[in-house]
């Protein structure tokens, strides 16, 4: 990426999305390849006064983990991991991927098990989050894997980074701003509603949201960002899904997703590809197989898909539902070590009604133009 747009993304993740100030113990985490933009993030840091401090990972050490530990060192949570997610103000965590498949051939279940340990760490950054004792954002950098997964070039794909978090314009944070803005109106409208029904191609699944908090997302946890969402009844979801869109996690591929619900659990999971690695994380703990995250996709900017949940959960026109843990924060009580962000695409057939009142339909909100 050239100079002068890396010292713009940087400044949108300091001064936006994580609000760097005067003695903040910031954690800036990135891999080998986006070394360019963590040395900017981490001069603008000192320069807001902050106490900056770097982890660069390499994706090799993780395989060769997955590869060679055996089962208590995959159950092992270092002291000092615990420690550092109670003590620092903020984290940002840069992904730049070399291979994102690396993962491929790892046995599910030792990825399950590595799941469940670490959840006691991620329940600990979670509470901390809602309580607003710990900022953090996700980012990312382009590298040619990722460019590749998009079918681009990667001159091409910084194109389209840099357009989906508006850093070709002027003053990205004041967009980000304005979009915040808009999406609280989306936001007034969706807080007096209590139960949503979801209706696309071989989709009608129905939950509960009443007495849940709508989270407004412009830009903070994740950047690119735009997306609402909320956590739903933990009991509430009933009916079926499926998901246009492949779906990423853990290094691991699996398309043409079905979940069939009951009384707000999955009862049936079915994969055209990697169905073993899905019923294994499903099965990873009670709360893997309950939904912590129901979110309206609304960054307009992102028009086609890339194979990164980071991207092509914000298109705008899609719902995404994450299995697993939810935020504290929408008031969600769902625990797992498992958050997997599923894709749905509702640009061409699909319908949200709420209360049994249609609010949405073809990725547009009825009642407010998206561009408002």
């Amino acid at each position: 990426m050239e100079g002068s747009i890396i010292r713009k993304f940087a400044r949108v993740l300091v001064e936006h999305s994580l609000e760097i100030g005067k003695n903040d113990l910031f954690l800036i985490a990135g891999s080998t390849l986006t070394l360019p933009l963590m040395k900017e993030v981490y001069r603008q840091a000192l320069q807001r006064g902050a106490n900056p401090y770097v982890r660069i990972y390499d994706e090799d050490f993780n395989e060769i983990f997955f590869k060679y530990a055996k089962d208590e060192q995959l159950r092992f949570i270092s002291p000092i991991s615990e420690y550092e997610i109670r003590k620092i103000d903020a984290r940002l965590t840069i992904l730049g991927p070399k291979n994102t498949k690396y993962l491929s051939n790892v046995d599910p279940k030792r990825q399950s098990l590595r799941g469940r340990a670490t959840e006691k760490i991620h329940r600990i950054f979670l509470e901390r989050s809602a309580k607003g004792e710990l900022r953090w954002c996700l980012t990312l950098y382009p590298t040619n894997a990722s460019a590749q997964d998009a079918d681009m070039s990667l001159d091409e794909y910084e194109d389209f980074v840099c357009k989906a978090g508006y850093l070709n314009r002027k003053d990205p944070v004041k967009v980000w701003k304005d979009i915040g803005a808009w999406q609280e109106r989306i936001i007034k409208i969706l807080s007096s509603k209590k139960e949503l029904r979801i209706v696309a191609k071989d989709t009608d699944l129905r939950l509960r949201v009443d007495g849940r908090k709508w989270i407004n997302c412009y830009g903070k946890e994740n950047f690119p960002d735009g997306e609402i969402f909320t956590g739903p009844i933990e009991n509430s979801a009933d009916g079926y899904i499926t998901y246009s869109f492949p779906s990423f996690h853990g290094g691991r591929e699996v398309r043409d997703i079905y979940l069939e619900f009951k009384r707000g659990r999955v009862v049936k999971a079915k994969a055209s590809k990697g169905e073993e690695f899905l019923k294994s994380m499903i099965s990873m703990d009670r709360g893997a197989s309950r939904i912590g995250e129901f979110s309206f996709g609304t960054n307009y900017a992102i028009k086609r898909y890339t194979n990164n949940t980071l991207f092509d959960e914000k298109i705008g026109g899609t719902i995404h539902i994450a299995l697993g843990s939810g935020y504290p924060e929408t008031g969600s009580r769902n625990r797992s070590g498992l958050h997997w962000d599923m894709v749905l695409d509702m640009r061409k057939d699909g319908e949200v009604y709420a209360d049994g009142e249609l609010i949405y339909r073809k990725g547009r909100f009825v009642e407010l133009d998206p561009h408002g």
